[in-house]
């Protein structure tokens, strides 16, 4: 098995909104903000290449959505997705698999080419779950923004979707922790590599500055279960030694974490290409 870090841009978010209850005098020091409040997160994708299979894991915003959406978010970087599968020596219809923890736009919004439909992976199986597609597909109202329907309905018509039975906790190339304070029924991604255990974490964990068990974002729809949620990974992350990719952190892309007096916290940090 061989893994890349895909990298598909930076945009920018709230701080307050990242951060929920804590103030920003104190994640300002990991995470200083400009003029207007936002700071800067990575849309860091993961590629598994394992046999005939490519599996791709979420794929950014995209590039589809107009002027005024974007405008909100302030992409930069010269990063792109179908660049970074480039970089690895790839393309587009070499993914077999699209594998989606969520389906917030800047986990799924490139799925879709552009605002005719087209899926940008041709060749490729698009896998979610069904408790979650359900959820996505006819959201609440505090959600709504972030489910879109330009991003969700062509995957379906287009006949390639599938879904991940997470009764069995599992999937074809590695094991799925479910979890629920972020969004009903996000998918966890944890694999084996090199002699490690790889978690791939999505918005469980966006960064490292989230690793303190009050630092929970504003959009997670459950608060406290989320914290619930962190507690367990975070001590069996620790215990187990778990390497944890991280989707979101505007420089670090992988860690292992400790047992502190503090709770659990950093370790070591490095890159996916140094394991």
């Amino acid at each position: 098995m061989n893994l890349y870090t895909i990298h598909t841009g930076y945009f920018k978010l709230d701080g307050g909104a990242m951060f929920g209850v804590v103030p920003k005098v104190i994640w300002q020091k990991s995470n200083p903000a400009d003029s207007n409040n936002l700071c800067t997160w990575a849309m860091r994708c993961l590629l598994i290449e394992k046999s005939d299979r490519l599996v791709l894991i979420d794929c950014g915003i995209g590039n589809k959505q107009s002027e005024k959406f974007f405008s909100h978010y302030y992409l930069h970087g010269d990063q792109s997705l179908e660049g970074s599968l480039q970089q690895a020596g790839f393309c587009s219809d070499d993914v077999t698999d699209v594998f989606l923890t969520h389906l917030h736009f800047d986990h799924c919004g490139g799925a879709i080419k552009n605002m005719e439909g087209e899926p940008a992976f041709k060749q490729a199986t698009y896998w979610s779950n069904q408790a979650h597609w359900q959820w996505a597909v006819n959201p609440n109202s505090r959600e709504k923004a972030s489910f879109l329907k330009e991003n969700l309905l062509p995957i379906q018509q287009s006949g390639q979707l599938d879904w991940v039975d997470i009764e069995q906790s599992g999937w074809d190339l590695f094991d799925i922790i479910t979890v629920d304070g972020h969004t009903e029924k996000q998918m966890l991604p944890k694999l084996s590599y090199k002699g490690h255990t790889l978690v791939f974490m999505a918005d469980l964990l966006p960064s490292i500055g989230h690793l303190p068990l009050p630092y929970v974002m504003a959009y997670d729809v459950r608060p406290l279960l989320t914290l619930e949620e962190k507690s367990a990974f975070l001590k069996k992350a620790a215990d187990e030694q778990y390497i944890l990719f991280f989707e979101h952190d505007p420089q670090v892309e992988c860690c292992t974490v400790k047992h502190t007096e503090k709770g659990v916290r950093v370790d070591e940090t490095f890159k996916l290409s140094d394991i």
